[in-house]
């Protein structure tokens, strides 16, 4: 099952994303708790995309495209915004105490947690950013 959302640069659109996920969810199908982390974690990547991707006042689009098979689910995450390759921020030193610990980082420790496989290449004008997640 392949399935595509876009949004835009705008975080009041992340409840579609949300709806999209649980949609997905259901069509798999899977299971609630899986589906709660995935939502999560796609947040987490989608809004990193949205705040950060386009100089403040810029309009872009942000795209996820979604590929179900039996055995795995592919996110792909991509956008024509600078170019960021999240994978190189240092994992997050979650040892530390809230207030010595630097800001940023925790989004894609997140995502890192949850998926198995977090992957980014730029191809062209873009940020692709490829999260898979073993199902079976």
């Amino acid at each position: 099952m392949k399935k595509t959302l876009v949004l835009h640069n705008d975080v009041r659109e992340i409840p579609d994303l949300a709806a999209f996920v649980e949609t997905l969810a259901e069509e798999i199908p899977l299971d609630p708790g899986l589906a709660m982390s995935l939502n999560l974690a796609l947040e987490e990547a989608v809004t990193n995309v949205m705040m950060y991707a386009y100089p403040a006042g810029t309009v872009g689009a942000v795209t996820l495209d979604v590929d179900a098979e039996k055995d795995r689910v592919v996110f792909v995450l991509s956008d024509s915004g600078v170019p960021f390759d999240p994978t190189a921020v240092p994992p997050a030193d979650i040892s530390l105490g809230v207030e010595d610990r630097p800001i940023g980082g925790l989004g894609i420790f997140l995502v890192r947690q949850i998926m198995d496989s977090v992957v980014y290449a730029r191809q062209g004008d873009r940020n692709v950013l490829t999260l898979t997640k073993l199902i079976a």
